[in-house]
């Protein structure tokens, strides 16, 4: 039976939100595309009709998972963010995690195409996060400068913890000591319009 167009397409994009998640649970090279296209629901066949290869999959999971990423930084202020990020939840959810903190190490082997996936994916979230009140205080520079600042301490919190056995207490004690460090350095949030006009009223 012919398939549809959108139907091709629909089964194009389950296979890449598939193997974002488990290439973030297993890395890059721990997935081989029979089990991807089995996981997905589909026989291994089929994979060369969708992806000219394995390595444009990867490049295309990768914009997918962080476009996730950004999707939660752009619905909570920077501070629920980071409180969300650098936690024991997001640490020991690996698959449905950050695809920075998971597949950092992974993507300097890669050729271009997928390392410029990530470039693309980070500069989006930069964009993403200098919207927010919690950044936009200072000028652009400085703006972008603590924005890579607190992303690369969250995802160095995630990559260390991940590290530890999961049942050390040092894994909890690296969360911890990021996120409040983070925080702490990260200007108040600017009152609401409401909170402002009743300061105002007599």
């Amino acid at each position: 039976m012919k398939v549809s167009k959108a139907q091709a397409q629909a089964n194009r994009a389950h296979v890449v939100e598939t193997a974002s998640h488990l290439f973030r649970e297993r890395g890059f090279d721990g997935v081989g595309v029979a089990d991807l296209m089995a996981a997905a629901g589909f026989t291994h066949g089929g994979f060369y009709k969708q992806f000219g290869s394995k390595t444009d999959l990867i490049a295309e999971a990768t914009a997918c998972g962080i476009g996730q990423t950004i999707a939660l930084a752009g619905g909570a202020d920077p501070a629920e963010f980071v409180n969300q990020y650098v936690s024991r939840a997001h640490r020991d959810n690996r698959a449905d995690g950050c695809t920075m903190a998971a597949l950092g190490g992974d993507a300097a082997r890669q050729p271009d195409s997928v390392r410029t996936a990530f470039v693309d994916g980070i500069e989006s979230l930069v964009v993403g996060l200098s919207q927010q009140d919690g950044f936009s205080g200072a000028g652009p520079e400085q703006a972008r400068a603590k924005i890579l600042d607190v992303l690369t301490h969250a995802v160095g919190a995630i990559v260390m913890s991940r590290a530890c056995p999961d049942d050390s207490p040092l894994a909890d004690e690296i969360l911890a000591v990021c996120r409040a460090a983070i925080l702490s350095a990260m200007p108040p949030p600017k009152p609401s319009t409401a909170a402002r006009r009743q300061r105002r009223a007599p």
